[in-house]
């Protein structure tokens, strides 16, 4: 399998990630829940306690877990091997989903969602939030995902984050770094999928490069721009964050002016990466983000109808969307922003009709 990235959220190329190992040990305890009651996971798990740096600007970390799933491998692509954990609040996570959907991956990873309603123990399952369209953890009864990855690391020290790719055979996290799980669907599993969708490539190699150069800046002024405007904590990092986003947005309008897709007439991960923040930006990031120069709807034409017609008009796209988990999530979640909780009711319509 081709593994581009090097940094977190897909914003390096051309170095093939080194596969991980777990020590036995870890594989040997991961069911063990004394293990895991022995420290305080807090600053992990709760998000209101997260710090920003000194100047007040958010900085995020990078994923952990960067295996890789390929013939020969440690990760072998198989029939019910593999479990995808997401929230469908999560941006992030909803590029899995989109991918999952159209490679036509649903009867081979399975999936579970989460509860947007991300507390201080982190994302929980339904059985302890039992928010609508949620799921009950099918594999071992987890009442939080963070108890998923206490069980692949009892030493883990990073954020309990999703989407997380996991393994049931070694009950180990594969990745949970969704630009690299997108690449890993979209190529890893095309002997066990219909030849139509085994077709169907997101990253083709005649237009990676062009790929790569858009995914370097759509993802820091873009996709992680609007957390860096939202959890920015001083008035400078916030101004010098929200208006990167939109000098990214400028840029990004004039790209789609009279076109479907970013880069070569075609439906790619570039227009993957970029729609899940479109799609939250009226919703969510004008107002719990102060992300408020302009709307998408009423501010930018062509990344307006280029949104609207994937989600009109792919059912991957619409079916990965729920408008009520990603307002729930914000306002619900963040409350060192939001500390009232109260969800707003619009945008009316979430998303305009075509």
């Amino acid at each position: 399998m081709d593994r581009l990235q090097t940094s977190t959220n897909g914003t390096g190329s051309g170095t093939r990630l080194p596969e991980s190992r777990a020590s036995p040990r870890l594989l040997t305890n991961y069911n063990n829940p004394a293990l895991m009651a022995t420290k305080d996971h807090a600053l992990q798990s709760d998000i209101a306690k997260m710090k920003a740096d000194p100047d007040g600007s958010f900085k995020r970390a990078d994923a952990s877990f960067r295996s890789i799933i390929e013939k020969g491998g440690r990760f072998e692509p198989e029939l019910d091997r593999y479990h995808l954990y997401v929230s469908y609040a999560c941006p992030w996570a909803t590029r899995t989903l989109i991918v999952r959907k159209l490679k036509g991956l649903e009867d081979i990873i399975p999936v579970t969602v989460v509860s947007p309603r991300m507390g201080a123990q982190g994302w929980p399952f339904a059985n302890v939030d039992s928010f609508p369209d949620t799921d009950v953890d099918p594999l071992y009864n987890a009442e939080h995902v963070k108890d998923l990855y206490l069980k692949a690391d009892p030493e883990y020290r990073g954020r309990f984050t999703v989407p997380v790719l996991w393994d049931k055979k070694t009950h180990m996290i594969v990745n949970n770094e969704s630009s690299e799980i997108i690449r890993i669907f979209n190529t890893a599993f095309n002997h066990l999928v219909p030849s139509d969708k085994a077709a169907l490539d997101y990253y083709p190699a005649n237009l990676r490069a062009q790929i790569d150069e858009l995914n370097a800046w759509i993802y820091p002024n873009i996709n992680n721009g609007v957390y860096r405007a939202g959890f920015a904590t001083s008035q400078e990092a916030y101004q010098k964050a929200v208006v990167e986003v939109f000098e990214g947005l400028d840029r990004a309008e004039k790209l789609l002016v009279g076109k479907d897709y970013l880069v070569g007439d075609k439906l790619t991960e570039a227009d993957i990466r970029l729609w899940v923040t479109i799609i939250r930006f009226d919703p969510v990031y004008v107002g719990h983000f102060k992300c408020n120069f302009r709307t998408i709807r009423d501010g930018y034409p062509a990344i307006h109808k280029w949104m609207q017609k994937l989600y009109w008009n792919n059912p991957a796209f619409q079916s990965s969307t729920n408008f009520e988990h990603i307002k729930t999530h914000y306002y619900w979640s963040h409350p060192q922003i939001n500390p009232t909780r109260v969800v707003p009711v619009g945008p009316i319509p979430n998303i305009r009709p075509l």
